[in-house]
């Protein structure tokens, strides 16, 4: 049995790159991932990425931020220590606008990086994941999970004939800096 891990291909060109997917998917090979060292456009189209759900979860989190400081404001400025200002009624709410309104986007910013970062697996002192090093200079690569039931002499073939510069045979799930 084979240690191989993943088949990688390196691609310099992405419309080389897009072409194996093509080719790729034409012969119902399962794509792991593509990493590029910059964005493409209409690649989650082409891997059938669904869209993210981040928006759902920054609502969520400006949700909290702005209940939060308005559930403050209003115990402070109306049951705990209510202040007779210029006879205003203690519970003007276009008082309490403006904070709530800071509140609502600092929770949504902090949110978002947590979010962020948990998502990624890119939050400190974690080691970075990547198939190969060249993914964040020139390389396009396309990384192909070698526990399919596609032969790998097929695989490389088909990457070879779609304009890979290189094919790798990945042992390791990532390659660490250490």
């Amino acid at each position: 049995m084979s240690s191989t891990k993943f088949i990688l291909g390196l691609f310099d060109d992405p419309d080389n790159m897009l072409h194996g997917i093509e080719k790729l998917q034409k012969n119902s090979v399962p794509i792991y991932d593509v990493y590029t060292p910059m964005p493409i456009h209409g690649i989650e189209a082409k891997l059938g990425i669904k869209e993210s759900r981040l928006g759902y979860a920054a609502f969520m989190f400006g949700c909290l931020g702005g209940s939060t400081i308005f559930a403050i404001i209003y115990f402070t400025m109306v049951h705990d220590w209510p202040m007779n200002i210029g006879g205003k009624n203690p519970f003007a709410i276009p008082d309490f606008i403006p904070i709530t309104f800071e509140w609502t986007v600092l929770f949504t910013a902090f949110g978002m990086v947590a979010t962020f970062l948990f998502a990624t697996h890119l939050f400190p002192g974690r080691t970075p994941r990547v198939m190969d090093y060249r993914a964040t200079d020139d390389r396009f690569v396309i990384a192909i999970d070698a526990k399919g039931n596609t032969p790998h002499a097929d695989i490389d073939s088909i990457l070879k004939e779609a304009g890979a510069v290189e094919v790798k045979h990945n042992d390791r799930k990532y390659v660490s800096y250490e």
